[in-house]
């Protein structure tokens, strides 16, 4: 079985522009840019050691490049989802297809899914220790909850849901640093106790962390401010630029799913 870390991502589509939009008015967006941008990303990743798993491009998806919505991975257990946006449900399929890949080389995965009536988008799934925080708005459903909960409970996980109405998703407001405390930038979070352990950020786009392993961290270059708090507290802090994504409310996590 490889144990090296896997990360899945998915190229921009050239259709980048079009996708879905909530919280945020429309902007030029440039479909080159976004491409070079991404690579960068992906650049950071196999830098630090870790395999990257391209799930095949999917042009007519505008939004296929964020792929942590299509999937969420606990273990050795992968749970896709099923988009709150109609027009995002059949981006999963082809990460389906990466994970069938992935288990039929040798990865130990088992695949289940999020079916409807219920939806549950990946990027409402914060994983801290065994807490399991799921955002409860615009694309996550009760249902899709209940269906994510039967699967994670009987792994030891518990899952703690949480308002989100300020942002698209639970981890455009926060995520977490490798110690396991939550970040995020306040006005945007819609009840900051509901974590334990909550540290504010300055800036809007420093919300969003990866962990990269080993001390590290991958983050937004908008936010420098907020590198500078994360640097304070020991980590190395990776920054990329990323703003043809952000654009459309879109950030570091959305754009890979770990697989450990």
């Amino acid at each position: 079985m490889p144990t090296t870390p896997l990360v899945l991502v998915r190229p921009p589509s050239p259709r980048l522009a079009e996708g879905e939009l909530t919280h945020l008015d429309r902007v030029p967006v440039d479909p080159a840019l976004a491409r070079e941008q991404w690579q960068g990303y992906v650049a950071a990743f196999t830098a630090r050691g870790w395999d990257v798993v391209e799930v095949e491009e999917a042009p007519e998806h505008a939004d296929g490049v964020f792929v942590e919505d299509t999937v969420v991975v606990f273990d050795r257990l992968a749970v896709l989802t099923s988009p709150g946006a109609e027009s995002r449900r059949g981006e999963v399929s082809g990460t389906e297809a990466a994970l069938r890949r992935l288990a039929a080389d040798g990865v130990d995965l088992e695949v289940v899914r999020i079916t409807e009536p219920g939806h549950l988008d990946g990027g409402d799934v914060l994983k801290v220790g065994d807490v399991v925080y799921v955002g409860r708005g615009g694309r996550t459903d009760d249902e899709g909850i209940r269906q994510l909960t039967a699967y994670v409970e009987p792994l030891g996980r518990r899952v703690v849901v949480v308002p989100v109405a300020k942002v698209l998703h639970l981890k455009s407001g926060v995520t977490a640093l490798p110690d396991g405390t939550v970040v995020g930038y306040e006005p945007l979070v819609d009840d900051p106790g509901a974590f334990p352990s909550f540290l504010p950020v300055p800036e809007e786009h420093g919300t969003a962390v990866v962990d990269l392993g080993g001390g590290a961290v991958i983050m937004s270059a908008d936010a420098p401010r907020t590198a500078e708090l994360y640097r304070s507290r020991g980590l190395e802090v990776v920054t990329v630029p990323i703003s043809e994504f952000e654009a459309l409310e879109g950030c570091v996590t959305c754009l890979s799913v770990r697989v450990r």
